[in-house]
């Protein structure tokens, strides 16, 4: 009766173990996935023409994309060890074996964004800014992000 206790409970701890990496993924692949949709649903298509310049969603987008990217670091301190199940994309192993590079990829992103951020008034200065904040993404993106399917 006590192995079977046992067992049971060592079970439970794993399941939770695995449940509580699940959650920190999930965390993760929110974050990257609120920045994209401010990043290129809102403003790469506004850059392509695919939706209208708008200036108010501009300046949402923006702020929403400053903050999401203040919250890089901290979310992904811990390693979860596993992707979202039916994520598109997932992050690199690399992203713990060099947190620190990986760290130092945010001020720079941040820095676009604030360079460009009250500074976008039409079309022009808009397309300047996606091309600026994006390559700063695609820094980090070419080294710690991996395609799942």
């Amino acid at each position: 009766m006590n192995r079977t206790m046992i067992v049971a409970g060592t079970l439970l701890l794993g399941a939770g173990a695995v449940m509580a990496q699940q959650e920190i993924a999930v965390q993760q692949d929110n974050l990257m996935r609120s920045q994209a949709k401010s990043l290129y649903t809102v403003i790469q298509k506004m850059t392509k023409g695919e939706i209208p310049y708008n200036q108010k969603a501009v300046e949402e987008a923006l702020t929403n994309l400053e903050a999401d990217v203040a919250k890089i670091a901290k979310t992904f301190e811990v390693n979860p060890k596993q992707d979202v199940v039916d994520a598109n994309y997932g992050a690199s192993q690399k992203v713990w074996q060099n947190k620190a590079d990986f760290d130092s990829k945010i001020p720079p992103v941040q820095k676009a964004i604030a360079d460009v951020k009250g500074k976008v008034k039409n079309l022009a200065s808009l397309k300047a800014a996606y091309a600026s904040i994006n390559d700063r993404c695609k820094d980090c993106h070419e080294t710690y992000r991996v395609k799942l399917k």
